[in-house]
């Protein structure tokens, strides 16, 4: 059976016409645990490898998955100290694929999108993997934005209202079941917006598993999945990360709790890193934390709806459930309390 989303006869002759080396036959395996843009990894007979990437399959939302978008991204990176794949290629030729494809290099290292990966890990290595992650996410935050040709990525007006607009309207498009308490978040959050002082490119979906980790040394050797990515508030990401980052102590099981395994650093630590590398002030972390496990709610929903509409873009691991996404929802509403979101 072929894999579902490539034309693989197209997308070979294509692939091996731009000179990247690649030797036929080629094959092509569905990679990550991704349920937005579909990854793949590419094989020649001569052991070549290659990361191609395109959309879901089924009805997206507007602007959502522009493979485009990421690679032009990807492409203003190559130049600058964030670590990112090589892009290679982009077509949207109807003779080879009926959506936009992205070919990248391969890079060799470590992703943990299991538990049981960090698992093998001693804990010595799952700390130095935690505290290089805010390093680079620093690096992201450095890019100059007119030497990268990134000014006008996005809007230059405030980010958290522009988030808060955007993921109401996707909360509205895509939920499967009612949720008050989502919209009771974005109504603290409207009314705790922080001033935002600087714009920098924003990743927009950083954590854990969206890095390669050198399986030397642990550091962060190239960050991956850039299709949110815009300029924003550079604490907007460093709250990301934390919402992706729960404590035995949270009492709420989140979407992946490889973080709560002995070794990896706190949310306190991660923070601590951020601003050492940075000197930026983050006395508003807080907010970007519920913030983003309140956008985390509503992008899960998104998945769930996906994969209820067309069972294809199911990953391995079956995706969110209500369950969960309920139980990110109390994390959110938990946290707000704490930081004291009125």
């Amino acid at each position: 059976m072929g894999i579902v989303g490539l034309d693989e006869d197209a997308v070979s002759t294509w692939i091996a016409g731009l000179g990247v080396g690649a030797i036929a036959p080629l094959s092509f395996e569905r990679i990550g645990i991704g349920q937005s843009n579909l990854t793949f990894a590419v094989r020649d007979s001569g052991g070549g490898r290659w990361v191609l990437r395109r959309p879901p399959l089924g009805q997206l939302l507007a602007s959502a998955h522009d493979v485009v978008r990421e690679h032009r991204i990807l492409a203003a990176l190559q130049g600058t100290d964030v670590p990112v794949p090589k892009m290679l290629a982009l077509t949207t030729d109807p003779a080879v694929t009926d959506v936009p494809l992205v070919l990248m290099s391969y890079v060799d290292g470590l992703v943990i999108d299991h538990e049981a990966v960090a698992e093998q890990l001693s804990p010595e290595r799952r700390r130095a993997i935690g505290l290089s992650l805010p390093k680079a996410l620093a690096s992201i935050h450095r890019v100059d934005l007119e030497s990268a040709g990134l000014l006008d990525l996005a809007s230059h007006a405030p980010y958290a209202q522009r988030q808060l607009k955007r993921w109401s309207a996707q909360w509205a498009q895509s939920k499967t079941h009612d949720l008050p308490d989502i919209e009771r978040l974005a109504a603290r959050l409207a009314r705790n917006v922080p001033e935002q002082t600087e714009t920098t490119l924003v990743h927009g979906d950083f954590h854990l598993s969206n890095v390669i980790t050198s399986p030397d040394d642990g550091r962060v050797v190239a960050v991956l999945d850039w299709e949110l990515s815009t300029l924003g508030d550079p604490l907007a990401d460093l709250g990301g990360l934390l919402a992706y980052w729960p404590e035995r102590s949270d009492g709420v099981a989140g979407p992946f709790m490889a973080s709560t395994l002995e070794g990896f650093p706190t949310r306190d630590e991660l923070v601590e890193v951020y601003v050492h590398e940075t000197k930026r002030d983050a006395s508003a972390v807080g907010f970007w934390h519920v913030l983003a496990l309140w956008k985390l709610a509503i992008i899960a929903e998104g998945v769930l709806r996906r994969t209820t509409d067309d069972p294809r873009n199911r990953a391995e691991r079956g995706g969110p459930t209500a369950e969960l996404i309920d139980g990110v929802v109390r994390r959110a509403v938990a946290t707000a309390d704490a930081v004291g979101l009125n």
